[in-house]
């Protein structure tokens, strides 16, 4: 079959979201759904469709929506917003539905009816940057749409944001005869972590960590971590500060490793499978979305089967059903069987020479300072012998018959040329769970990095699939 042909083009974008949906949905579900839905039948959809533009895709409380003309987009914007200030009188304010805004003009990727690339990625971070019932627009939509408007502008400055390379340029638009000061960038307060510990039956400490608020999250654990190198590597940081920008995100570190307890018996698939129920119960989680990465998602996949009614979004990444035992390659086997006896016989040393080679296969494409630091948390986070026991069992897991069972919305992702899990592997996943779609990502790090193409496409679908309805 011959591959979709991917189209470029310059396009004006606009991101819209509810000011605290999650409160409201939690004061009154019935009647926040019902707000959200009479407002986009009967005043933000036909707005859109009168002004050309067209939304492309919808998450749950928020939409993006695409425009040929960037004067269109922005006269739409103020116009939705002038709306909803009207819809509200009579209603209480604490029952008001609130939209942030943010329009960006910026080359885009049009793949089938769905829009992608920086262009898109720009307009969602300008509307985070909006007063609630506001429009936040970058300098080169302000320079465009300038006199052709009754509106005025607040220059916000320069302001840097996550997953953006260089700072943008932002102003808010001040609608005529206002009275209300200047908007100002919000101030983001620092993420910080609380790390507490629980007790898997068998008697083993774990390491557990919460951080950020709204919906929970939580991580499944992979090769190797730990909470506190994690947090602020050159590796990990922008995947879990991300994750925990929007959710309340729960991590752990598996036994054998990381702050959890080094010195235990019992290394198998079967105790991460209870330990990851522990760390669930421990935490106080009723329903929540699961994050699977590398062998965590066949851990996830185990919950998930056993607990359905408790779990409401399950992302896997990188990751496979079966290990390397279990692939039928003698070839494998044998590499496998050299990688184990470089653990044997160098792991701690300082010498990194010998994690060094997995850290090529994990990510190939560090940067000295990532390559560095990854060197450097294999040899803190665990034990030579601890290393060996947790290969061993990752190259042991067999899940396939597990994987029809699932019945809760999953999405896959997985980097076509991964060196560390085939993409084949993760081909395999996404077609043996009967709920699962598959986005194919270009790279090939095991470990997604913030420097590379493929991470605003990974970020860009796990938050529009977490965000969307139940």
């Amino acid at each position: 079959m011959a591959e979709e042909k991917v189209h470029r083009r310059l396009a004006a974008i606009l991101a819209a979201d509810v000011v605290g949906y999650s409160r409201l949905m939690g004061d009154d579900e019935v009647g926040a759904l019902r707000a959200l839905t009479a407002h986009r039948a009967e005043l933000i959809d036909p707005c859109i469709a009168d002004h050309e533009g067209r939304i492309f895709k919808t998450m749950g409380d928020g939409f993006l929506a695409e425009f040929p003309s960037v004067v269109d987009a922005v006269h739409c914007a103020v116009a939705i917003q002038d709306g909803m200030t009207a819809r509200h009188t009579g209603i209480a304010e604490d029952k008001r539905i609130a939209l942030r805004i943010g329009v960006n003009l910026g080359d885009v990727i049009v793949q089938q009816d769905d829009v992608y690339g920086d262009g898109v990625n720009i307009a969602s971070r300008l509307e985070g940057l909006a007063e609630p019932g506001g429009v936040c627009i970058s300098a080169m939509v302000q320079e465009q749409v300038d006199g052709k408007l009754d509106v005025a502008f607040h220059d916000m400055g320069q302001i840097s944001v996550k997953n953006i390379a260089k700072p943008l340029h932002a102003f808010a638009i001040v609608p005529p005869g206002s009275d209300t000061a200047a908007p100002t960038a919000p101030e983001t307060a620092p993420l910080h972590q609380d790390i507490r510990f629980c007790a898997s039956p068998d008697g083993v400490q774990l390491a557990y960590s919460t951080v950020g608020t709204g919906p929970p999250l939580i991580k499944t654990a992979n090769w190797l971590n730990h909470l506190e190198f994690d947090w602020e590597s050159p590796v990990w940081r922008h995947v879990l500060h991300a994750m925990a920008e929007d959710h309340c995100l729960v991590r752990y570190d598996q036994r054998g490793n990381g702050l959890s307890d080094i010195e235990v018996e019992d290394i198998s698939h079967a105790a991460w499978n209870r330990d990851f129920e522990t760390v669930v119960e421990a935490a106080g989680l009723d329903r929540f979305a699961i994050l699977g990465i590398s062998q965590g998602c066949a851990t996830a996949i185990d919950y998930v089967v056993r607990h359905p009614e408790r779990v409401s979004k399950l992302v896997l990444y990188g990751g496979y059903l079966r290990g390397r035992d279990n692939r039928g390659s003698p070839t494998a086997i044998e590499q496998e069987e050299a990688l184990i006896a470089l653990i044997k016989s160098g792991w701690g040393q300082e010498n990194p020479a010998f994690r060094q080679v997995f850290t090529s296969l994990f990510v190939p494409d560090a940067t000295p300072e990532q390559m560095d630091w990854f060197n450097e948390l294999q040899r803190r986070t665990t034990t030579p012998e601890n290393a060996v026991r947790i290969r061993q069992t990752q190259n042991a897991i067999n899940a396939l018959d597990l994987a029809p069972e699932v019945t809760v919305p999953t999405l896959v992702l997985h980097a076509r040329d991964d060196g560390i899990v085939p993409f084949e592997e993760g081909r395999r996943m996404a077609a043996m769970i009967p709920t699962a779609r598959l986005v194919a990502l270009d790279g090939r790090n095991h470990l997604i990095l913030e420097n590379e193409p493929a991470w605003p496409r990974f970020l860009e679908e796990v938050r529009a699939f977490l965000r969307e309805d139940d």
